[in-house]
Order: structure tokens, then sequence, then C-alpha cells
């Protein structure tokens, strides 16, 4: 009794602040859909919905004691039912073999791959031979070879001959799903051409017509401004990233500044703030209107309207679409005689995002975004009562506002850039001094500007500005990266460090009264698991083709080539920054026969790739305790112990490796996907990336 007194009193206690908690229980609910080891079936989501529906019905029964928890509990429920029903929504065929041969489809979006080639991504696709039922909604082809006679334009059909295969799964047991990715966008099968695309058919007139302005905008603008600089602007203005090279990409990761080239927040916010400015500042300049109509109101309306048409050119993908919901959320504030920036209209703006697009709680854009956000509401909120600085001058609070803003930022997006990317940068705060309000005074408006000079053919007047200010962001970006020390790596944190983090920076942000100090505790246990998580001991990629070991030196590869996403990924997440050919030369692995052999302990494990190693493998499972091949003539697998559990909910298989050769083929590898070993007591103890995945909509049937 005294603990139900004590619950009541607490949540009596935050009364009229409760609502910022809202998206927090409603992202648990999503994020338990996600981490449930199989899908819930029709009578799970009607339990859900059915308790959610009781459990409110009892909230207004006892309204003052039950219900802010009956309302929490209503919202993790939805929640969940909301993110089963996306994904249910984005079903689609995934491709279940390799292909190889004529790929027919119509452009629907155009950027570039991690090798720096152009990427299309087809809908309305026909594959030879293949029934339609089984044929993919969309699928993502990187061109190779010369493409010189094609111009890539939404819209318009092409055909191409080349290879496709399913998406692949984590490159380790824990790491990024990108089944998980592509199943959410649609797209059931990647793949690449050498040879030259060809087009079937020009864009018919009114297909995709916002996706064609779109790239015509982004043509013209780099005509208008050549080389990083006009992709650059390109990117800001209308989110064709296409032109941008993939060593300019990599320099702005590393000074931490590749969010002024993606259209966020920032650029939303500048836009329409520079947009509501001049409304208003216009209207003010004649009396009789600012005498006799809300000019304030109607400023926000203009830059509501600018934000949106911003939304329809640059694509409405998940970044644009939070940053326009969350200025929407703003001036919908400001027509409501609300205050516009508060913790409740962040709230409404995570809500919508994740009613919306629910899967955008487990990326880095929602996390970074919304951290950003709220902790500078907060900061500043508090800033705004310190009357002593009020009396400061102009000059002053704009400098102090500019360094706090930049600190704030970054202290915020620190962990969760540092835990999905594995750097910090060191000068990340100095190299957004230098080109964030570059940014906002001058490269933003400049573009507004230009948009609005381009029917009058003066529109090069703005783009010199744009040009000029770009010029300094990037020459900023280069300089600071070349700096000693410039890049810190992180290693890949445990799953629990993210969540732990958030639920303290929550607590320490949103409850009010002493006890929000006790989010410093769970914030201190997630730095713990951090600085003391070890790395699996032995990875071993999906294809079989790599195996990668960590001695005292770093992660030793056994191979200089092949798989070099994978290594680049598990290098990555160990923090080491050297290339998979530094890797594969450091101690550890020794030639044995056709293949290599490690000590790992008391056992032995042994790799082989090619046709001499499908020959050697009869002599190496009598040498050796694990033998790991890609060839097709292993018939072997794991012993019944070690074997992915196919019971429904296992997510996890640990044992120790019985004596004799255990050989793990492609026909385990297609079952299982990545592994990690781990010595333990004498033997191997093995997780599979398909176990920690669980039997979701995404994951291929295992065989």
């Amino acid at each position: 009794m005294r603990l139900w007194q004590w619950l009541n009193a607490v949540q009596q206690g935050q009364r009229g602040y409760l609502m910022p908690w809202s998206p927090v229980f409603f992202g648990l609910g999503v994020a338990l859909y996600f981490a449930l080891p199989v899908e819930p079936g029709r009578v799970a989501y009607g339990a859900a919905g059915a308790a959610a529906l009781l459990v409110a019905m009892l909230g207004r029964w006892r309204r003052e004691t039950l219900g802010p928890l009956a309302t929490a509990a209503m919202l993790v429920a939805l929640g969940l039912c909301v993110a089963g029903l996306r994904s249910g929504q984005v079903a689609g065929p995934v491709l279940g073999f390799r292909y190889y041969g004529p790929i027919e489809g119509r452009i629907a979006a155009v950027d570039r791959s991690a090798s720096d080639r152009l990427r299309l991504t087809l809908d309305r696709v026909v594959l030879a031979d293949t029934d339609p039922a089984r044929v993919p909604r969309r699928v993502r082809v990187s061109l190779h070879g010369d493409q010189r006679y094609l111009t890539p334009v939404p819209g318009a059909r092409i055909a191409l001959t080349g290879h496709l295969s399913p998406p692949e799964g984590p490159g380790e047991p824990g790491g990024f799903d990108f089944q998980r990715h592509a199943w959410f966008l649609s797209i059931g099968a990647v793949g690449y051409t050498r040879s030259p695309a060809l087009l079937l058919e020009p864009r018919p007139e009114g297909v995709l017509p916002l996706l064609h302005l779109r790239m015509r905008l982004s043509r013209a603008i780099q005509n208008r401004i050549e080389g990083e600089p006009g992709a650059f602007a390109a990117a800001v203005m209308t989110g064709d990233r296409s032109g941008i090279s993939t060593e300019t990409l990599d320099t702005l990761r590393r000074t931490n500044i590749a969010h002024l080239l993606a259209i966020s927040g920032l650029h939303m916010g500048l836009l329409t703030g520079f947009v509501f400015l001049c409304l208003r500042a216009g209207l003010a300049l004649i009396p009789p209107l600012a005498l006799r109509i809300p000019t304030k109101k109607i400023a926000a309306v203009g830059a509501l309207a600018a934000g949106a048409f911003y939304l329809a050119v640059a694509g409405g993908n998940v970044a644009t679409e939070r940053a326009f919901i969350q200025v929407a959320v703003m001036f919908v504030a400001v027509l409501l005689d609300r205050r516009a920036v508060t913790l409740r209209s962040v709230a409404i703006a995570a809500l919508i995002v994740l009613a919306h697009r629910p899967e955008s709680l487990l990326g880095p854009g929602f996390q970074m975004s919304f951290a950003a956000t709220t902790g500078l509401v907060a900061v500043f909120n508090g800033v705004s009562r310190l009357e002593w600085l009020r009396r400061w001058p102009g000059w002053a609070r704009w400098l102090t506002g500019l360094v706090l803003s930049s600190a704030v930022a970054g202290l915020a997006t620190a962990p969760f850039s540092a835990a999905h990317f594995n750097m910090l940068a060191a000068y990340g705060l100095a190299a957004n001094l230098l080109t964030v309000p570059v940014m906002g005074s001058l490269v933003i408006p400049a573009a507004v500007v230009a948009m609005l000079l381009w029917p009058l053919g003066l529109d090069w007047i703005a783009f010199r500005v744009m040009e000029a200010g770009l010029a300094w962001i990037l020459a900023v970006a280069e300089r600071v990266a070349a700096m000693d020390g410039a890049v810190r790596t992180i290693v890949m944190p445990p799953a629990q460090v993210l969540p732990l983090l958030s639920l303290g920076a929550l607590l320490v942000i949103l409850w009010r009264g002493r006890g929000r100090w006790t989010g410093l505790a769970p914030a201190a246990l997630a730095l713990v698991l951090w600085a003391g998580g070890d790395r699996p001991a032995v990875l071993v990629s999906s294809s079989g083709r790599l195996v990668g070991a960590m001695t005292a030196e770093g992660r030793v590869l056994s191979r200089a080539r092949g798989d070099g996403f994978v290594a680049g990924l598990w290098l990555e997440n160990d923090g080491d920054m050297v290339d998979q050919a530094d890797a594969a030369a450091r101690a550890g692995w020794h030639v044995d026969g056709a293949g290599q052999v490690m000590q790992l302990g008391a056992l032995t494990l042994w790799h082989g790739v090619g046709r001499r190693a499908a020959e050697d493998l009869d002599r190496a499972c009598e040498d050796h305790d694990w033998v790991i091949t890609p060839e097709e003539g292993a018939q072997g697998g794991l012993p019944p112990d070690l074997a992915p559990d196919p019971a429904p909910g296992a997510v996890r298989a640990e044992a120790v490796a019985p004596a004799g050769c255990i050989l793990v083929g492609p026909d385990v590898l297609s079952a299982s996907g990545a592994l990690a070993l781990t010595p333990f007591e004498g033997g191997l103890r093995v997780v599979s990336a398909r176990q920690l995945q669980g039997q979701r909509p995404w994951v291929p049937v295992r065989r």
C-alpha cells in the first residue's frame, strides 16, 4: 500500500510535465516490436489492442491515480501495433536466389554507392523467366563500367544485364541489419551491372513530376556552380547527393559537419526562419497592413508553405520529412498563439514521425536529430531565465548562443554518432563554429534569393555568393580533417548502451525535481558497459570467404582481398583504422596446405578458399578442430549442440565444441549468416547473425 501511495505521489508531482514522455513510451512499443524474436500474429496484435483499450478505460475510471500509468501502457501497446502495421504495409517479395540476366525497370531514385558508383533504384521491375509474383517491388543496382550514354532521368524505363541477389544480412551478429533496412524501403534485391544500361522509354509526361523537377533543378544548379561546391549546392537545395564524391563525404564526416550536407532540421529551420523573418519584416514596413492584420501568423503560413515546397523538391526522404514535421509543429504553435519552441512541440513532432515511420527509431538520423533538438530546447529554456545574460550586448549574446548551440548539439549527438559511425571528430566543435554561421547567414539566404531571381535571369548573383560560402565550408573541412588526431576511432558498443544512455538523458531533461539526477545512474552504467565491452574473438562472414581473429595487435584477417565491405565493417566496429590489406598482413594466420590456420587456445581453426582448398578438406579436417570454407563441396555442419536452434524465440546458441572436426560450409552459413566465435573452456561459443535477427518478415527462411 505504501508503495502504491509513493507511486501516486510521484506521478502527481509530475502533473503538467507528462506530455513530453508520450513519444518515449510510444517508442518503447516500437522498440519492443523490433526486439521480438518472432513476428507477432493477429492474435498478439488483437490482444495488444484489447489491452490498450482496457487500460484506457481503467485510466478513466481512476483518472487521478491510474490515468498517467494507463496512458503510458496504452502508448506502448499502440507503438507495438503501429510498427507491425507499417511492416505489413511495406511488405513485398524478396528475391530468393542469385539472378543474372536482363533487368528492366523504371528509375525511381538516383544516388551513389559506397564505392562511389552511380546507383539506381528501379520499380515496376521485370526479370526474365521469373514469376511476376516473385519479382521485388524495387531493386537497387550500381552502375559499373562505361555508362557515358545513359543520363538517369527519374520516370524513364531502362534495360540492363546485371547481377541481383537478396539483401545481405548483418556483417556480424548484432551488427547493422541491411535486410531490415531494405525491407522498409521495399527493396527486395540489390546488385550491379558492368554492361551499358539502355534507355527504353523516356519519362512520360506527368510521371514522377516532383522527382523529375528535383533532378532538373539539381543539374541546373551544377551547371551554374562547378565542381564540388556545385554538387554541395545541389544537395543542399534539392537533396540530390549523386554528384558528391566519396572523398568529400568522408572529409565532412571526419570533421563532424556532414549534417550540413543532408537536408535536416538545420536546413529546414534556416530556410523557414529566413522566409518568416523576411515576410514579417516586409509586412511591418507597411503600416496599414501591420496595424490591421496578424503579420506574425501570415509570416508563419508563408514559412510553412516554403518548407512544404522544400520538402516536395527535396524528394520527401525520411530526414527531410522529419525536419518538416518539426518546423511545421513550431509554426502551427505560432498560429495557435502558443510558444513555438518547447519540449511539448518536440514531443509532438517525435510522435508524428514515429507514427508515420516507426522504423526510423532505429536509425542514426532520428536519434541524432531529436537528441540535438531536445538538448537545445532544454538548455536554451534554462538559459532564457538568466537575468544577467539579458544585460549583455547583442553581439555577445549572439556569440554565446552560437558557441552554446554548437556545443550542446555536439555533446547530445556525440554518443549516437560514435555508436553508429565508430568515430569522434576531435575538432568537430571548431569546424562547426567556422561553418554553421556561414551556412545560416550566407548559403541558405543566398539559395532562397537565387530561387526568387531565377525567373528574372539574375540568379547568378546569388549563386556566386552561395558558391563562396560553400567553398569556405569545404576548405575548412579539408583543413580540419588533415590535422593530426582529427578523428578518434570508437569501438562498437554493446546493444544495451544506447538505450541506457537515452534513458538517463531523458530522466535528467524531462523529470521535474531532484529525482532527475537519478538519470545519471543508467548513463554511468552505459559508459561502463561501453568501456568494458569485448569484441568477438573470431568473426566469419556469411559467404565464408573471410575470417577475422582478434589478436593483441588487432583483428587479423585471413585474406587481403574479398568481402571487402564486410572487412571494412569489422575493422570499423573494432575501432581500427587500418584497411583490409594491412589487417591481413598482421601476424596470426599461418599457411597450412591450401588454406590458413589460426590457433585459438587449445583449438585450431583452418580456413580455405578455392578449388585447391576444396580438395584439401579431408586432410584439414583430420588435422584441425574447426574447418571453414565457402566451397560447395563441403558437406558438413555444426553439431546439434552448436547448430542454430530452429525453435521460435531462440536468439542465441552457446556450447563447447566437441572433439573432432567441425566443418562449416556454405550450407551452414546460408542458414546461420555471419558467425561470432569466442573461446570458452577449451571450446568455442557460437552466436549466429540469424539467431539474433529472429524469425521476422525481412529474414530469409532458413533452409
